[in-house]
Parts: C-alpha cells; structure tokens; sequence
C-alpha cells in the first residue's frame, strides 16, 4: 500500500506543475481578431452592392454621352463633305459660265457667217475672210481663260510638249527640230492638255 501511495503522489505533483497547453486559434479567428470583428462591407453587403451599381450607372452615363458626342462629330463630318462637295461644283459651273459668256459673241458671228454663206451672191473671199474672224475671236476669247497655243514650228523637239510621229529629212531646219506642225498643241495655265503632234527633222538628205 505504501508503494501505490509514493506512486499516486508522484503523478499528481508532475500534472500539477507542467505549463498549460493552448490550442492556437485558426486563420479567420485571428483576422477576425485582428480587424476588430471584421469589415463593414462583410457587416453589411447591401453597401458593397450599392457602391457596384453607382459604378455601373457611372459607367452607362460616361458611355452614352462618349456616343452622342461620336454621333454629332459623324454628322457634322457628313455636312462639312457635302457643302464641299456643293462649293466645288457651284465654283465648276460658275467658271464654265465664264467661259461661255465669252463665246456667245463667237456664236453669233459665227451664225452670221453662215447665213452670209447660204447666200446666192456669195463671194468666196469675203467668207473665208469671215470664219478667219472667227477663229481669231474664238482663239481670243480662250486665252483670256489661261489657254495657249503650242505650235513649235522651227524650234527644237520638246519631248514635254511635243510627240513626234515622224522623221523627214530637211535641208532648211536643223535636225531635231520641228519640220511641220500636223495637230496643234494646248496648255492650260501652264498645264499641257494636248501635246503638238510634230514631224522631227533628220538634217539634210543622205
């Protein structure tokens, strides 16, 4: 008995004495813990849900208003092409005007030349005479319009203005120069708008 008795005793002051063991808390306790019970969106989820619909209807408002201003800058692109486009076709027909306002007084020396030709008296000179009036006024009135005559009789070849469509042996002109002028050239304002069909010397005959 006395035995069992040392033995109870010595067991009993080993519990008493070891150090209390504590369960270590788990993740979400401590960060419960640490935040003071939590934040307040998980408190309170209605708010977290009202801040994603401010965001949403922020979001609509900046897009619809990006749209409008998309659509007015489109229509007024469009307007700005077709008032282009009518400005350029009102200055065309005013410019053609021009022109034509010039050649009424040919048109009508030109119809007194013919009812002058239908004539029974009538005398071959004085009608050649009258269409080489004519033409003098016809040519007048375009180059008042910035329209020049290309007619390089004599001159050297010019392969910018000139096509040559032959050669022909000449013991008068220089070769490489312009023998005879088949088809009158026209510029514009500096602009070639027919290039002069020529006959190109080749210098005297071999």
């Amino acid at each position: 008995m006395k035995t069992a008795d040392a033995e109870a005793t010595v067991f009993l002051f080993f519990t008493m004495s070891e150090p209390e063991t504590k369960i270590p808390a788990t993740p979400s306790e401590s960060a419960t813990d640490a935040s003071g019970g939590g934040s307040a969106a998980s408190q309170n989820p209605s708010a977290g849900g009202a801040d994603l619909a401010a965001q949403l209807a922020a979001a609509k408002a900046e897009a619809a208003a990006s749209l409008d201003k998309f659509l007015r800058t489109a229509a007024d692109l469009e307007n700005f092409r077709r008032r282009t486009v009518r400005e350029k076709e009102d200055l065309r027909t005013a410019a053609t005007g021009r022109v034509l306002e010039d050649i009424f007084p040919v048109l009508d020396t030109l119809g007194l030349a013919i009812t002058a030709a239908k004539q029974p008296n009538a005398d071959l000179k004085t009608l050649v005479g009258g269409v080489d009036m004519v033409l003098t006024q016809l040519k007048t009135a375009l180059a008042n319009h910035g329209l020049k005559e290309i007619n390089p009789a004599g001159q050297a070849f010019d392969p910018h203005q000139h096509e040559a469509i032959s050669h022909a042996p000449s013991a008068e002109v220089k070769e490489e120069h312009v023998v005879t002028v088949v088809r009158t050239g026209y510029s514009l304002n500096g602009r070639l708008l027919r290039p002069a069909s020529v006959v190109i010397s080749s210098g005297p005959a071999k």
